[in-house]
């Protein structure tokens, strides 16, 4: 499907976080990225699922929640990744520039990987009536166990079955939430999906389920 790109930039508290923005004709929501643990836009995982969205008919934002500098920090200690409490700031402001720009006048979703996950669950509760729905693939959910119960976009939490520690952190983390919720297991996949057929299945999987819940939203928006 063909794609309107934009590469932006947004602005957020006195730095510049660069991103790539995909607009499908007749998009009908737009999904934000949380890279995880060492990630970036240009992360092979998470463009093939953003090209995946876009062939459903998804509007994808992918863009990077550490400036160039912090990355290069954080590729040494890996200290920044970690900070969900910072990486969610930033996604919401970068929410906020978004809607506030025009850019997608759609409904959002928000996909997050491993701590981008938890940065991801951290906004969506923080932005409530604007965010229509969540992904995690990988997810550190109980990096944001505070903000789990005020979660109130339906969440959908993709797991690799040989990844069993990540796995239990998820079940645990799902029986806190009060949000519609499922923990999905991809069989024999690890913590990155690298399985033959893995990312396809997370990416149809996200792709179901941004569809349907933002088709809720927009029936929502209409009454």
């Amino acid at each position: 499907m063909a794609t309107e790109h934009q590469d932006i930039t947004i602005p957020i508290d006195g730095i510049e976080l660069e991103g790539s923005l995909e607009i499908p004709k007749r998009a009908v929501g737009l999904v934000m990225f949380a890279h995880g643990s060492g990630s970036s836009r240009h992360s092979p995982r998470n463009r093939h699922v953003a090209d995946v969205l876009n062939h459903a008919g998804l509007a994808t934002l992918l863009f990077d929640l550490l400036t160039a500098e912090e990355e290069r920090r954080d590729a040494i200690d890996a200290a920044l990744r970690f900070d969900v409490a910072m990486l969610a700031e930033r996604l919401v402001a970068a929410t906020d520039s978004i809607v506030a720009a025009g850019r997608a006048p759609l409904p959002i979703g928000y996909f997050g990987g491993s701590t981008g996950a938890a940065a991801a669950l951290i906004a969506a509760a923080r932005r409530p009536a604007r965010i229509a729905a969540v992904v995690s693939r990988g997810g550190r959910p109980d990096l944001a166990s505070d903000s789990l119960a005020a979660v109130r976009a339906p969440t959908l939490m993709i797991v690799g079955g040989a990844d069993t520690w990540v796995l239990g952190a998820n079940r645990e983390a799902a029986a806190r939430m009060t949000a519609p919720h499922e923990v999905t297991v991809v069989p024999g996949a690890t913590h990155l999906f690298e399985e033959p057929g893995a990312l396809d299945e997370v990416a149809r999987l996200a792709a179901s389920w941004f569809l349907t819940h933002f088709a809720a939203a927009h029936v929502k928006a209409a009454s």
